[in-house]
């Protein structure tokens, strides 16, 4: 079954197995006479014979890869040692379609490697095989060993043991504790087959037929069936990925919430893509638990209502405009003033130097006034041709809509891709310099980023100040699996700065201000629990709105099993003491399958 997580891991090379096993000091030279999975596999994360050549060890084969770039078989051994910590199974690469078949009592002669699947630079950890080896079939029609069961009760609570301060950070040379860490207890299964039963599915069908499971059905539900990602410290020990050995075409097309009733088996294998994943030689059948999307209660006259929604690189060629605009219409019942992410240039990737946008945001216009929606209005500044980030040609950037029979739109020139936005005071009350404008677009925070689109809106006589983001992506953090514990969040560095231009931006509004209405809204990034999200915060100059939901609906976005937030509306404290708003994360996207973005739309009710 070709899936991302196999297609596109590079093959097994010599040079990759040198580079993964580099600073592994190679150990005395293995006896034939003895050799066994479990000796292969070792109470560590590294084997203590990589890169040595280990021959005629013995085992069943459990399943064969046939497929992708990884092709091979599992084999596991039918007598076991008494030792926990150390699997009993491995995976055999062949590089080319493997001549075995489950059931068949093999001998391996080979070298044993630790591929680190993306790179030694990801930080992942290394999965052990056993490379360019020779294989002989002793017998055939064997029983397979009966799969390890992982439950609720099996897999430990606590996550991962903190990695070695003279191993920067590393868990690789620490011994396995699998009854008291859920990585450890992963670890010591990994190449043995395992089964989870009646497991609820937690991230829904991706487009490369992978999806997650939970074995803790209770492990901090959401009240619509996921897991909720609540702190760096609860990273949810009960996910497991799922993927198939079987036909891309037979894989079920789940949504969140819904069962793979019965047994799902097969091999625990390792991947770039979310770490430990059952590869099903058998899978559950699907059944549904009927979710369904989200309708947010429509607002009243005197409400205010606004929207931020990441509309997942959208551009002219793109099929979805007319569900975007049902979304909008619809289940976000027609937002005053909605700030789109992820609007890209009127040829969407080509990179001609194509910047302006008004063909892409026109045709989504349209179609949410064919959908029954108003007549948008709508603000932007054209960014420089490639300098905001985001899919190479294609020029994302913030766009306010907004609708001009119940909002207005303060037009005041001097806003450009370079000028930076001020604050004046004019008659006691806090004005823009520019409208629309971005917030400092020379500061080095904005580097290779998009700059914050800051625009001024009246309602009802009522200034609204509203500022539409979108931080630096998380791309180069390592995986919550990582062989570093805890992982390193590279990409914080710049979203911190980001985030101290916004609230410093804030700030200079209230200073002039003190009871403006201040919206911050966009794709931030990262979690409302973050020190992004403190930062923003500052000292009470805005508040993350979402924290007014209780925590099992805190999500905007499901990742590797882990709903959580990355969306967010901050609300200044003239808005917040009000405590005359109502917040909405509108779950229309992030736990289907067919999701038409990865992110769902927030919306923000209030009285200004």
């Amino acid at each position: 079954m070709p899936s991302r997580s196999s297609a596109r891991l590079a093959a097994l090379t010599v040079a990759a197995v040198c580079s993964a096993t580099s600073a592994v000091v190679l150990t005395s030279p293995a006896h034939a006479d003895s050799m066994r999975i479990h000796d292969v596999q070792g109470t560590t994360r590294i084997s203590p014979l990589a890169g040595q050549k280990v021959t005629d060890v013995p085992g069943i084969v459990t399943a064969t890869r046939t497929y992708g770039s990884s092709k091979g078989f599992w084999m596991q051994d039918a007598t076991p040692d008494d030792n926990p910590a150390t699997s009993e199974g491995v995976f055999v690469f062949t590089s080319s379609t493997p001549k075995v078949a489950v059931g068949d009592s093999v001998t391996v002669t080979g070298t044993v490697s630790e591929y680190v699947p993306g790179g030694a630079s990801s930080g992942n950890q290394s999965l052990t095989e056993i490379t360019k080896p020779v294989v002989t079939t002793v017998s055939s029609g064997n029983a397979v060993p009966a799969p390890v069961v992982v439950d609720r009760r099996s897999v430990p609570d606590a996550y991962a043991p903190e990695g070695d301060t003279a191993a920067a950070g590393s868990i690789n040379g620490l011994t396995l504790d699998p009854s008291k860490y859920a990585l450890d207890y992963y670890e010591s299964l990994e190449g043995m087959d395992v089964q989870v039963a009646d497991a609820r599915v937690v991230t829904a069908t991706d487009p490369y037929s992978e999806l997650w499971v939970t074995v803790k059905p209770w492990e901090h539900r959401s009240h619509r069936g996921g897991t909720v990602y609540g702190s760096y410290e609860s990273q949810n020990t009960g996910r497991l990925q799922i993927q198939s050995l079987g036909s891309t075409a037979d894989f079920p097309k789940a949504n969140v919430g819904d069962t793979l009733e019965g047994a799902t088996t097969g091999p625990l294998d390792f991947n770039q893509f979310g770490g430990y994943t059952l590869v099903a030689s058998r899978l559950g059948t699907l059944k549904s638990a009927g979710l369904e999307r989200e309708t947010t209660q429509k607002q009243s006259s005197r409400e205010l209502a606004v929207a931020t929604y990441n509309v997942e690189n959208l551009d002219p060629s793109d099929a979805t405009f007319d569900q975007h605009a049902a979304a909008i219409v619809h289940n976000l019942q027609s937002p005053d003033i909605v700030s789109l992410e992820e609007i890209q240039d009127n040829n969407g990737a080509k990179d001609d130097g194509t910047v302006d946008a008004s063909g892409t945001v026109n045709k989504l216009i349209d179609a949410i006034v064919a959908a029954g929606g108003p007549k948008y209005d709508w603000r932007s500044i054209n960014p420089v041709n490639d300098q905001d980030g985001g899919e190479p040609g294609g020029n994302i950037r913030q766009v306010f809509l907004f609708n001009p029979e119940r909002v207005s739109f303060v037009d005041r020139a001097g806003g450009d891709s370079t000028t930076a936005v001020g604050v004046t005071k004019v008659h006691g009350k806090a004005q823009l310099t520019a409208s629309p404008g971005r917030i400092d677009p020379a500061n080095a925070a904005w580097a290779n980023s998009r700059k914050p689109l800051a625009g001024e809106f009246v309602f009802r006589g009522k200034t609204v100040f509203v500022i539409g983001n979108h931080l630096n992506s998380k791309g180069g953090d390592q995986g919550l699996t990582s062989q570093y514990q805890p992982p390193v969040r590279s990409s914080e560095v710049q979203r911190h700065a980001q985030a101290t231009e916004v609230n410093a931006f804030v700030k200079d509004i209230l200073s002039v201000q003190k009871n403006a209405n201040v919206i911050a809204l966009g794709d931030m990034n990262d979690f409302e629990f973050s020190e992004t999200a403190q930062i923003l915060e500052g000292d009470g100059e805005l508040w993350s709105a979402i924290k007014s939901l209780p925590r099992s609906e805190r999500y905007t976005y499901d990742y590797q099993g882990n709903q959580q937030v990355l969306d967010q509306i901050l609300v200044s404290p003239a808005i917040r003491r009000g405590c005359d708003f109502e917040y909405d994360s509108v779950h229309i996207n992030s736990e289907f399958n067919d999701q038409i973005s990865d992110h769902d739309p927030q919306v923000l009710r209030f009285r200004p």
